[in-house]
């Protein structure tokens, strides 16, 4: 397939769902989770076995669905049998469904996959699963990742499509504001007025970055889009670059994920094989380059101006500001920078519109969010749900609640640098003013189930020694007061502290907070703060 114009997209497009539809079909999930399961000798033994057999059965990859606790994942979809998701799929169970399923048309019920609901009809492009509406993960264990043409298939590129033909640059920058996306990294900036703010900068050039250097513990949301639906971020990355003016995107991801570089790579050559990256982008006159770039797996890099100075070639540290990158960013041009699961939006977002978006979620948080949910929770992983979905709807009734039966005592939101909310507050709709209101952030989407059995000091602890480590060391506050702060939590644990330690660790914490350079140092206090706030009680447990 040669280079398209705006007409073979829509060609391609209908051909590839109607070659997708005809064939019965064995998908297994080959993300990072899948694959540490065990998924590689499944998927081999499957592909070996259905050509022996000589059965007329497509095996396929795809990404992660989601359901991380369950791999490896092997869906099923044969004429005369209903389309099953079987989990913990090892090689004895693929000879079985093998067998069963696919000669003799009998589901294999005591195989099937724990969760209800997450067999979405696949035409749908924006599948609802249960509570869950998945917007960033609508191609998430549905599509081949290595393959354009499933991307295409449903409906891949028509919001760079119509951003091109239809819209132009100013006018996708405003429905980027009818919209309401906000910067799903962590800050919540609107997205729009970021890229308006880089469009109405002077320079000689400008460029667009992909932030997927992800770096939080628990989180893996970034990488599981990367791996399994690159073109998403791809287009997003697009539509971006038109927006702002720039002809050259990078991505910065963590050395960490050789996987989602590998395949971004890949999308990122068959989407220039194909013209939708290079030269006069689908004939228009919009040219626009990629390159990807690795990070060496330092927290504080998510920082804008760090991550800059790495891009650079320089150590990753954060610098003053203003002036901000959108006027003064790589090699000194304006710069715009997203992460990945905002640049996943934005394809669908401009292809449906603004105002299709923003009827989704609360009046300040428009749209989807996505969770890592990990920890003493039954169902562990990604989910994707409307804003305004409660803390209580996410971990007990779309994760399955507590892992054997005890009583879940807090969440974790927003990595190092968010806080702990108590299990009496989990009726607290999700959005980013109200886990403020609780004294958390929303992060990324890292969300940490903890049960009984933990130390809220234990949890302080180890937030603030990851902080302590992660720390580029560059301002006194967020060097010196980290440390400090760390050996007073450790000293609490010790059993050697005194109510003064305690007045003490605060003063220290809200010192950090005013006078840290950056957001490392300025948000580390939050774990302590916020387990002060609600689990005071555990603190002076502990006291002489």
């Amino acid at each position: 397939m040669g280079k398209l114009n705006r007409d073979d997209l829509d060609r391609l497009e209908s051909e590839y769902q109607e070659s997708r539809q005809e064939r019965d079909y064995i998908r297994v999930g080959m993300s990072t989770c899948g694959i540490a399961a065990g998924a590689e000798p499944v998927y081999r033994f499957l592909c070996e076995e259905i050509r022996r057999r000589a059965l007329d059965v497509e095996v396929r990859r795809s990404g992660c669905l989601g359901m991380c606790h369950a791999e490896p994942l092997v869906e099923v979809s044969v004429a005369g049998a209903p389309r099953s998701l079987y989990g913990e799929v090892g090689l004895d169970a693929a000879r079985r469904i093998l067998d069963q399923h696919v000669e003799k048309g009998l589901v294999l019920a005591g195989m099937l996959a724990s969760q209800d609901g997450l067999l979405a009809p696949p035409e749908e492009t924006v599948p609802r699963i249960g509570r869950q509406l998945r917007i960033v993960l609508r191609n998430c264990g549905i599509i081949d990742p290595t393959k354009i043409e499933e991307y295409i298939a449903r409906g891949g590129y028509q919001g760079l499509k119509r951003a091109l033909f239809e819209l132009g640059p100013e006018s996708v920058i405003e429905e980027m504001r009818t919209a309401g996306l906000r910067g799903r990294g962590g800050a919540g900036y609107p997205a729009w007025l970021k890229w308006k703010l880089t469009r109405d900068a002077e320079g000689a050039e400008k460029y667009m970055i992909c932030n997927g250097d992800e770096g939080d513990p628990g989180a893996y949301m970034d990488r599981s889009v990367l791996e399994g639906d690159p073109h998403s971020v791809i287009e997003g990355m697009l539509i971006g670059a038109l927006a702002i003016g720039a002809s050259q995107c990078y991505f910065y991801i963590r050395a960490e994920y050789p996987l989602a570089v590998d395949r971004i790579e890949t999308a990122i050559k068959q989407a220039r094989r194909m013209g939708l990256v290079g030269k006069n982008i689908l004939g228009s006159n919009f040219s626009c380059e990629m390159e990807v770039r690795l990070g060496a797996g330092a927290f504080v890099c998510g920082e804008e101006t760090a991550l800059i100075a790495s891009l650079e070639g320089r150590r990753g540290t954060p610098r003053p500001r203003p002036p901000y990158p959108a006027q003064y960013g790589l090699w000194q041009m304006p710069s715009n920078i997203n992460n990945v699961e905002t640049l996943a939006n934005v394809g669908p977002l401009i292809a449906r519109g603004g105002k299709w978006f923003a009827s989704i979620g609360t009046e300040s948080s428009k749209g989807t969010k996505v969770f890592a949910v990990t920890g003493k929770v039954r169902h562990s992983g990604l989910v994707e749900i409307p804003m305004g979905t409660t803390i209580r709807e996410i971990v007990m009734d779309i994760c399955g609640g507590a892992e054997g039966g005890k009583h879940i005592k807090a969440v974790q939101t927003g990595g190092p640098s968010g806080g702990v909310i108590p299990e009496e507050l989990f009726d607290t709709p999700v959005s980013y003013e109200s886990l403020q209101e609780l004294g958390s952030i929303m992060g990324s989407g890292g969300l940490i189930v903890m049960d009984e059995d933990d130390c809220m000091v234990d949890i302080a602890g180890f937030y603030l020694g990851f902080c302590v480590e992660e720390s580029c060391g560059k301002c006194a506050p967020c060097r010196i007061g980290g440390k400090q702060v760390k050996m007073l939590l450790d000293k609490i644990s010790a059993r050697r502290a005194t109510a003064k330690d305690v007045t003490e660790l605060r003063r220290i914490c809200h010192a950090m907070q005013k006078a840290s350079l950056c957001g490392l140092g300025q948000t580390a206090p939050n774990p302590v703060l916020s387990t002060l706030r609600y689990f005071e009680n555990e603190y002076e447990a502990l006291l002489q």
